[in-house]
């Protein structure tokens, strides 16, 4: 819940994950309406319980719209990727048991140390992927002629853009994130 310091009205928070939401719907090749009361939620970025500290991960081209650094989960669990240090840590090691990849950013240089050495298998959902057992957990969504007709159409919405956008287009930032990632189009 959010609260208006002046009026001290409370309202509902604010989805502030609209656009990596719509990035990870797409990447799935869902739409919006095929999947209702789901959340999208970033699972590498500044751990800060309390909201006081500017989240530069998140914020960064790099990894804000970076499939796997995001989760769909029910909206009333949303929270436990916010504030359950638990929770998060379990995403970022089973991130990293899929697809090898742990997030680089210097702000969160400490937490991809802990991920890289954990230990704690037996608080970790058996269905999950380990070491020694490759697994998909489950509900994760299975690689599909649907998904990669979304990556193909995204891809080239992002060289016509590359190409014809106007002025104000970051094509520089826009080629340093596919440098990054190693994507050509």
């Amino acid at each position: 819940m959010n609260r208006n310091r002046q009026t001290g009205a409370i309202i509902h928070k604010f989805e502030g994950n609209i656009h990596a939401n719509k990035a990870l719907t797409l990447a799935l090749g869902l739409r919006a309406e095929e999947r209702p009361n789901w959340s999208c939620c970033h699972i590498w970025g500044v751990d800060d319980a309390a909201y006081q500290i500017s989240n530069a991960v998140v914020q960064d081209r790099r990894f804000f719209s970076c499939v796997a650094n995001m989760v769909l989960l029910p909206t009333p669990l949303k929270a436990f990727t916010d504030v359950m240090t638990e929770v998060k840590m379990m995403l970022r090691v089973c991130a990293l048991q899929l697809y090898g990849w742990s997030c680089d950013h210097e702000e969160v240089a400490d937490n991809a140390r802990q991920v890289a050495e954990w230990l704690d298998w037996e608080a970790y959902p058996e269905s999950w992927p380990k070491p020694d057992r490759p697994s998909r957990p489950l509900g994760m969504a299975r690689f599909s002629a649907r998904i990669k007709d979304a990556a193909d159409r995204r891809k080239a919405a992002i060289r016509n853009d590359l190409a014809s956008a106007g002025p104000h287009y970051p094509r520089d930032d826009v080629r340093k994130v596919l440098d990054y990632w190693n994507i050509s189009l």
